[in-house]
């Protein structure tokens, strides 16, 4: 008989990555060996029974900020931003994939001879089946940022809370890589993110999460097994709530 998968805190969830998280020890772009240990992370949380939404940042590959500061119009640049998106999207579901774990491409832009478009309804309808959902073109929209997309459709999908995958283990009073006296948060408001200019997510995504009252847990994507072990109730995290 089969182990029973530990008891999880939440049934449907946000992941939220950066495009960087993919480029392993690179400089650019995406480094399969990484991409490969993120999904296999996904998949174990997966097999918990918890339904998952992903949505990935593109600046491995292509970053709107980085191309409006060199002189490209700012539309323009996050919508090559937005393309870039879709790149990581695809990557992810091929690892994903390769795992057995049934994965959906959503994109806020139609491509349809490479993903879906976005309908919301028939995502939650992948959701409820266990398919992997990752939304892929930001909103869709310019001058939005790839964390205001997940906060978006976190809400638009009624996901319980965001798990937002970073580099340290949570949300720091200044940066802990560059100061060691860096005191690190258990639990922080949104609020206080907003004032102290805490670089949790972009402050349009926070906003947008405090009028929802859905909580992101900020934790560290290099701790192998970090993912599910917050699921189930163990782990180093900061949760951002109200």
């Amino acid at each position: 008989m089969a182990p029973t998968p530990p008891k999880t805190t939440y049934r449907r969830v946000m992941l939220k990555l950066s495009g960087e998280a993919l480029m392993g020890p690179q400089a650019y772009g995406l480094h399969p060996p990484t991409v490969a240990r993120i999904a296999r992370e996904v998949a174990s949380v997966h097999e918990m029974g918890v339904e998952i939404c992903m949505v990935i940042g593109g600046g491995n590959i292509f970053r709107g900020l980085q191309g409006a500061a060199q002189g490209m119009e700012r539309t323009t640049a996050d919508y090559m931003g937005m393309l870039a998106t879709v790149m990581n999207a695809l990557a992810m579901q091929s690892a994903l994939e390769s795992l057995g774990v049934f994965t959906r491409v959503i994109s806020a832009i139609p491509m349809d001879q490479i993903c879906e478009p976005y309908i919301r309804r028939r995502a939650v309808r992948h959701l409820e089946k266990k398919r992997v959902c990752i939304f892929a073109a930001g909103t869709g929209n310019p001058y939005f940022t790839t964390d205001t997309a997940a906060t978006l459709r976190a809400n638009e999908m009624a996901c319980e809370a965001i798990f937002k995958g970073t580099k340290v283990d949570g949300v720091y009073d200044s940066d802990p890589l560059t100061n060691p006296e860096a005191a690190r948060y258990d639990r922080i408001s949104y609020d206080q993110v907003l004032a102290d200019h805490l670089k949790v997510m972009d402050a349009s995504a926070i906003a947008l999460a405090r009028d929802n009252n859905l909580p992101i847990i900020v934790f560290s994507l290099d701790e192998p097994g970090g993912f599910r072990g917050i699921l189930a109730g163990e782990g180093t995290y900061t949760m951002v709530h109200g």
